[in-house]
């Protein structure tokens, strides 16, 4: 298996065709505002905010499991009813994404490559996309509201699909086990961002670094699965 940390060559993207991203964490530093969300709704019920293992949970999973996972027992369905009653979409405007993102999705397309997303948020997505200027650049979104939540491999089947490719010519980038689990699963190239704890075929502390090594590779010619076709591949 090919590790590569930030000071790797090109062997990584080898025949790359697609880049598949993960939101939360990945896309967007959302973790506080995650737990502010979760943390509304234990209040609102009279608990105590969630403790580290609850937090790390709620990072990961889709609402309904994650609401599953931190309410007491016998008070799931008040639990529900309260998040019901708040509209998460009111923090979709302090959502923050991390640097060098859309440079580096400007230089994926520009190279040629197809990206899309996969995650397990519900019924926010397309609205994150919209709101932050970059839907045109995703196709196929795959959410939790639309296929089974990580780690159960149906959306990464149905990207591969869509794409009509082989799964070492995708890479899925993520920053928790179950995106590790999901990729695995399928035979998919992971890229652990932000988290060397995981395991994965690349470790990225940054996309500007990713972004570098991607305009390389469209110079190189022959290593990407697409070489690039538009003059802004030039760093």
């Amino acid at each position: 298996m090919f590790i590569c940390n930030d000071f790797c060559g090109l062997d990584f993207l080898r025949g790359l065709k697609g880049v598949v991203f993960d939101c939360d964490g990945v896309m967007f530093d959302t973790r506080a505002l995650n737990m502010r969300f979760y943390n509304l709704i234990l209040d609102r019920m009279g608990l105590p905010p969630m403790d580290k293992g609850q937090e790390d949970y709620v990072h990961a999973h889709a609402v309904r499991e994650s609401i599953a996972h931190i309410a007491p027992e016998g008070r799931l369905d008040e639990a529900l009813t309260v998040w019901k009653g708040l509209d998460y979409t009111e923090l979709i405007p302090s959502m923050v994404p991390e640097d060098g993102l859309y440079e580096l999705l400007g230089t994926l397309r520009a190279a040629g490559l197809k990206m899309g997303v996969y995650t397990n948020r519900t019924n926010t997505m397309e609205l994150v996309l919209e709101k932050f200027g970059m839907a045109q650049f995703f196709d196929p979104v795959m959410t939790a509201r639309i296929v089974a939540p990580k780690p159960h491999p149906e959306g990464m089947h149905r990207i591969l699909e869509a794409w009509n490719i082989a799964p070492h010519e995708m890479a899925y980038i993520g920053d928790t086990e179950l995106d590790a689990q999901v990729a695995g699963a399928v035979g998919v190239p992971f890229w652990a961002y932000g988290n060397e704890s995981l395991q994965a075929q690349m470790y990225l502390r940054d996309f500007w670094s990713l972004r570098r090594r991607i305009v390389h590779a469209a110079r190189e010619g022959g290593v990407l699965g697409t070489g690039c076709t538009r003059p802004h591949c030039e760093a």
